[in-house]
């Protein structure tokens, strides 16, 4: 990743500065209302899920401590805004759901919202706000990559193999012939001197991951690149494609291979445009249908 100019952190903050004064983020009464942002917010994640939501869900949603959530839903429960309870399969866990007065400032809290949206918006020609609106989708699908983290993992850790869950049955249904979860890499082929395996977080969550073995002297094969449909089309592939890569370098691999099914079109314009070159077969994987390699310039140089 290259450095961050001073221009770019200037920029960012003064947009942050003036939309944050647009909206009414500062108010103590966000949108007229009698309660600030802060409760407005977590009224407004509640209520978009149906049967309530835990607060160990929302906490890594919406990024809070856990003690400044837990008094922000004791104050809305003394408000007759929210009910608690306690999970049914898990005792440890609290549940928290609208109440009907809830429901209706929800409602209210939109209707304002929208109005807001609204003037904001009626002060532009039709083609601006097309203009604005695709900007906006711009800025949240970077904004949105730009919070992801990514983590290496031991190959057996609960997060790695609930990805690799997720990516079997992801390809099972992808696959004209389905997929046998036998071809899974062994955790111990992604664990310590034999591999790695990376895990892409967003908000707390997986949302993808991608494996690295060694398949001989100086030569790593790349594994496993998934990401979560909710969080395709961020570029996190190519994300989770270069820390393979960065991994493959501090290995002292000089080139790393990888094959992937003819179905997944996407997937081989991507290792193509990632400088990857098609090769012969150098396995004969059952769901392989295209084979690349890449030289790796840089092997041995340290994680930037």
């Amino acid at each position: 990743m290259s450095p961050v100019s001073t221009q770019h952190v200037t920029a960012f903050r003064r947009f942050n500065r003036y939309f944050t004064r647009r909206i009414g983020v500062l108010d103590d009464h966000y949108l007229g209302q009698d309660r600030p942002l802060g409760e407005a917010r977590l009224l407004f994640e509640i209520a978009g899920h149906r049967g309530g939501v835990s607060l160990r869900e929302l906490r890594g949603v919406l990024g809070l401590d856990a003690g400044y959530l837990s008094r922000m839903a004791k104050a809305l429960e003394a408000q007759g805004m929210v009910r608690t309870s306690v999970h049914p399969q898990d005792s440890r866990r609290r549940v928290i759901e609208l109440t009907p007065a809830g429901r209706t400032e929800v409602r209210e809290q939109n209707r304002r919202a929208d109005a807001v949206a609204s003037g904001l918006l009626g002060g532009l020609t039709a083609a601006q706000r097309e203009q604005l609106t695709d900007a906006m989708g711009t800025a949240q699908r970077l904004l949105q990559l730009a919070g992801i983290t990514i983590e290496r993992l031991d190959g057996h850790a609960p997060d790695a193999r609930a990805c690799l869950d997720a990516y079997a049955a992801d390809i099972d249904a992808r696959f004209p012939e389905g997929f046998d979860r036998s071809d899974l890499v062994h955790p111990d082929e992604l664990s310590g001197n034999a591999g790695a395996f990376f895990v892409a977080y967003k908000e707390g969550r997986p949302a993808g991951c991608g494996a690295l073995r060694r398949l001989a002297p100086g030569v790593g094969e790349i594994r496993h690149v998934w990401v979560h449909p909710d969080a395709r089309r961020l570029g996190l592939a190519r994300r989770l494609l270069a820390a393979l890569e960065r991994e493959a370098a501090e290995r002292h691999f000089t080139v790393v291979r990888l094959d992937t099914h003819s179905a997944l079109t996407e997937a081989q314009a991507m290792y193509r445009a990632c400088g990857y070159t098609e090769i012969p077969a150098y396995s004969d994987h059952v769901y392989g249908g295209h084979w690349f390699e890449k030289r790796l310039a840089q092997a041995g140089r340290a994680r930037t």
